[in-house]
């Protein structure tokens, strides 16, 4: 029996292209941001860190602002989800919410300062990503909004407009990245106690001093 002219002959089947896992990107590239910062990112600098071919992440990710969308949402989704926690645990004073919550954004902005700026301005990222933190930047000052409230309503805040006291706290923690030096400053959790003991009134009223 004659064989198949190459044209006529099966092709084989190889192996499915490899599926990389966006979260497992995500970390590497910020990896590479915390060691070279933002003009340290590449798809070749991201796919020797993740130990595959060029080719295999280029399939997930094609350009250098997809890798840092990738990292600005799971960055954005991880501190939301972790200031829900921290403010919708049972039975937490208004005043250790708004401590947790201050911490939380501390710690992310100490451990991000070498390049949370590149995503201010959302020049460096894919439109769907700049649109989807709009929406998520009204959800998270949602959550501040609620919890500078209650404090407000226990006294651990002075009253006032709750929208400008607001902004005006988180503000304070986002500068944090911007002049914070790890060889001169103390930690994270030391800056949280130490910008919320400015807030506390009940930590400077006598009348509100616990015996």
């Amino acid at each position: 029996m004659p064989r198949p002219a190459p044209s006529e002959r099966p092709r084989r089947r190889g192996r499915p292209p490899k599926e990389l896992d966006r979260r497992q990107i995500a970390e590497a590239v910020e990896r590479i941001l915390e060691r070279d910062g933002a003009d340290g990112v590449s798809v070749e600098r991201a796919a020797t860190e993740l130990s595959v071919s060029r080719t295999t992440l280029y399939r997930t990710v094609p350009t250098k602002q997809h890798l840092l969308g990738l990292v600005f949402e799971k960055l954005t989704a991880d501190l939301l989800a972790s200031a829900l926690a921290a403010t919708e645990a049972p039975g937490r004073p208004p005043g250790e919410r708004l401590h947790a919550l201050m911490s939380i954004h501390i710690g992310a902005a100490v451990r991000m300062r070498e390049y949370l700026m590149v995503f201010f301005d959302g020049g460096d990222l894919p439109a769907d990503v700049y649109a989807n933190w709009h929406r998520w930047r009204h959800r998270y000052e949602e959550v501040w909004r609620e919890t500078v409230s209650a404090a407000m309503d226990d006294g651990t805040l002075r009253q006032g407009d709750v929208a400008v006291a607001t902004r005006l706290v988180l503000g304070m923690c986002i500068w944090t990245s911007r002049w914070y030096r790890p060889e001169r400053d103390p930690d994270a959790d030391r800056i949280a106690d130490l910008a919320f003991s400015l807030l506390d009134q009940r930590s400077t009223d006598p009348q509100r001093r616990t015996p």
